[in-house]
């Protein structure tokens, strides 16, 4: 809807991870600054962490656009709770070969083969296992003895872990995992943007779409962006999406922190419509939801936003009582007429009678 508005040819702030929209962050720099060490050892696991958010999945979907094809065969799994056994097979249909097989050494032997057949031809196989907090540490043992395969001192496979911060925790405290460690060659951890990046952040995707300076966001509306996402990425989209649907709606070309301010403040009073409240412990309509315990949302918009409910729905209950003192009026009006009509009748009759 937006898009036709600021004339763009696309959603610059889409969720679904896409490399095209890949931003070069100080944090992201240093990430791929490992990964291309880790490229050029040609071994062991590389690790990159990252809260939920931040953009593990996108770097290193920029990483595979990076790679000759003519050099490395890259595959990618999106880990959920795998036994070693399903790992392996996910593994093996990653690098689209056949995962069905009697037994483990079935899909072993075809692994190997396929990668010494790749290493003859001269690429090297790269797997990525994205969501890799979700892996037991059964699993984990599995993808290290994967690394085992060699053609003379040269490793046949070579892994990245991505995953949240809990996973790196997890690599380098758990004592059955020594042996991983121990081939671990280099780890990063991806911190929120920096607000000084916002700006170019916000200008990169929005020229990647065709944006031509309209809309204009002003300085005040960045620090407000900021101050509300502390500079996580997935958050920035959401809400930068939300403040162009909005500013289209509203036919804003000058994006200020006023207009900011409007669209958190929408989004919160879209959180508080659907939380879900207890059946057991009724909540009576008028009284406002507390919102001031959540960090998410600054104070002085939350208070507003409870006067702003509060004030409509008085001005709600002053029209009903005036539709109802309007229709008693109406129904006294229409019994007095009927009072009449029935007093004249009345008369009219004894008259006749007479």
């Amino acid at each position: 809807m937006y898009e036709s508005f600021y004339n763009l040819q696309g959603r610059p702030f889409q969720l679904t991870p896409d490399p095209r929209f890949y931003f070069s962050s100080r944090t992201h720099k240093k990430a791929m600054a490992y990964l291309t060490y880790g490229l050029n050892q040609g071994e062991g696991f590389i690790i990159v962490t990252g809260d939920i958010g931040t953009g593990k999945t996108t770097l290193v979907r920029h990483l595979f656009e990076t790679l000759d094809r003519n050099e490395f065969i890259a595959a990618m799994i999106v880990s959920t709770q795998l036994s070693a056994e399903d790992l392996l097979r996910s593994v093996v249909a990653a690098f689209g070969l056949d995962a069905q097989a009697e037994d483990k050494g079935q899909l072993l032997a075809r692994l190997e083969k396929y990668l010494r057949e790749q290493f003859r031809m001269g690429r090297r196989a790269l797997l990525v296992v994205d969501e890799a907090q979700n892996l037991s540490n059964a699993a984990l043992e599995e993808m290290r003895m994967l690394s085992n395969f060699q053609e003379g001192d040269k490793a046949l496979l070579q892994s990245f872990l991505v995953g949240q911060p809990e996973f790196r925790d997890r690599i380098f405290s758990a004592p059955e995992l020594e042996q991983l460690r121990q081939r671990v060659i280099a780890t990063h951890h991806l911190e929120p943007m920096e607000e000084e990046e916002l700006a170019g952040y916000i200008e990169h995707r929005l020229r990647l779409v065709g944006w031509d300076n309209d809309p204009c966001f002003t300085a005040d509306a960045v620090e407000a962006i900021y101050n509300h996402c502390a500079g996580v990425p997935r958050r920035l989209n959401t809400l930068c999406s939300r403040i162009l649907l909005y500013g289209a709606l509203e036919e804003v070309h000058t994006i200020d922190g006023e207009t900011v301010g409007a669209v958190i403040s929408d989004m919160a009073s879209d959180q508080r419509q659907v939380t879900p409240t207890s059946s057991a412990i009724p909540r009576p309509a008028s009284r406002p939801v507390n919102r001031q315990n959540d960090p998410s949302i600054p104070l002085e918009s939350a208070a507003k936003s409870g006067s702003d409910q509060g004030g409509k729905e008085k001005e709600e209950m002053e029209d009903r009582l005036n539709q109802l003192e309007n229709m008693m009026k109406s129904q006294d009006e229409t019994l007095k007429q009927l009072t009449n009509l029935m007093a004249q009748l009345a008369g009219g009759g004894s008259k006749d009678d007479k």
